[in-house]
């Protein structure tokens, strides 16, 4: 059996088994351990049928399909969390994916890179760096300025729902406007990276297993916050901590998994891009879509968040920034990254 047929079978063996759990009332740490499992299978799978799909197009288009595929999963686990009233766990996974990518993706993408780089030193064009530099602060600021008016209390803070909603219509506007020009300027700067790393995969294959991912990852995604509050509660870890480091890895397996590989084959520009476009999606897409769609639910979710993760989120832009804004990166720049996720995740345990 070929490597992408044992990860679909594994995907497909992993989905049922967190069903069955999921209907027999199973242990909901099995449950959520094996849903969370399923998850990063699924994962893997819509990252192959993403690869094969855009192995058509040049590394801009196939970072952008990868990155928005491969947050399906975690889109889902959001709008299920927050139908369950699990608000906390609802933010800090749209947090914790952001940072799980800015900081132990990219990280370890540029550990691996610059190991099989000539020089030691990871290459790539500089102007997704510097764009999702751009785009991630101006989220932030939106998060900083919410965040100041929440803890002084002042008027602004009783309509919090309300800047939420204009400030997300403000971002996707942003994001649309840059992805336009991003996409326009797309070419196949490197053609290596036009060779998938499962095998060919037919086009048609890859959009009806792509589709049937995507179904799957939605039923996964709600039994895994169908058992979270009983497992966390077992487990005796924080809601933080799960949303932050144990959602938010799960839930972008793709980008763990996929940017890491591509950057130690020397794909350096698909690498980067995949991971950029996650963090860049994230943080001015996924996060302000959930904040207008979470307007049709009960639980609503603002930007509003907690005084470390504001702060973790602008010392995060400005170290992604200065570490990958001159088009290059060395073995311990990664190293530095990583080693700021765990400092985060560390903290959040404790919590």
């Amino acid at each position: 059996m070929s490597r992408r047929n044992a990860l679909l079978a594994g995907a497909l063996v992993g989905t049922l088994a967190a069903g069955i759990l999921h209907f027999a009332d199973a242990d909901p740490v099995v449950t959520f351990v094996v849903a969370a499992g399923a998850l990063a299978g699924l994962a893997w799978v819509i990252s192959i049928a993403t690869e094969a799909i855009g192995e058509r197009f040049g590394p801009a288009l196939t970072g952008l399909l990868q990155s928005t595929l491969g947050n399906l999963p975690e889109l889902f686990i959001v709008l299920f969390a927050l139908s369950a009233g699990e608000v906390v766990v609802a933010k800090t996974s749209i947090v914790g994916s952001l940072l799980a990518n800015a900081l132990l993706v990219l990280g370890l993408a540029i550990v691996a890179g610059a190991h099989v780089a000539g020089d030691g030193a990871m290459r790539f064009h500089r102007r997704l760096p510097n764009d999702t530099a751009t785009l991630l602060l101006l989220a932030v600021f939106i998060i900083v300025m919410l965040g100041l008016s929440d803890t002084v209390g002042d008027r602004a803070s009783e309509h919090q729902v309300a800047i939420s909603s204009i400030g997300a219509l403000c971002l996707l506007g942003v994001y649309g406007a840059w992805l336009w020009s991003y996409l326009r300027s797309d070419t196949a700067v490197e053609p290596a990276m036009q060779e998938s790393a499962h095998g060919s995969l037919p086009f048609a294959p890859a959009i009806a297993l792509l589709a049937a991912a995507g179904v799957a990852a939605a039923f996964v995604s709600d039994w895994f916050v169908d058992a979270l509050d009983p497992a966390v509660e077992a487990l005796g870890i924080s809601k933080a901590f799960t949303g932050l480091v144990v959602v938010a890895i799960a839930g972008n397996a793709v980008e763990n998994v996929v940017g890491i590989t591509l950057a130690a084959k020397g794909q350096s520009d698909l690498a980067i891009s995949i991971v950029k476009n996650s963090v860049a999606q994230i943080a001015v897409f996924v996060f302000p879509a959930l904040v207008l769609l979470s307007l049709l639910l009960e639980h609503r979710l603002t930007f509003v968040l907690g005084p470390v993760y504001i702060g973790a989120l602008l010392l995060t832009a400005l170290a992604m920034w200065q570490i990958t804004g001159d088009g290059e990166a060395v073995a311990f720049e990664g190293w530095a990254l990583v080693a700021l996720y765990i400092i985060l995740a560390v903290l959040t345990w404790y919590e």
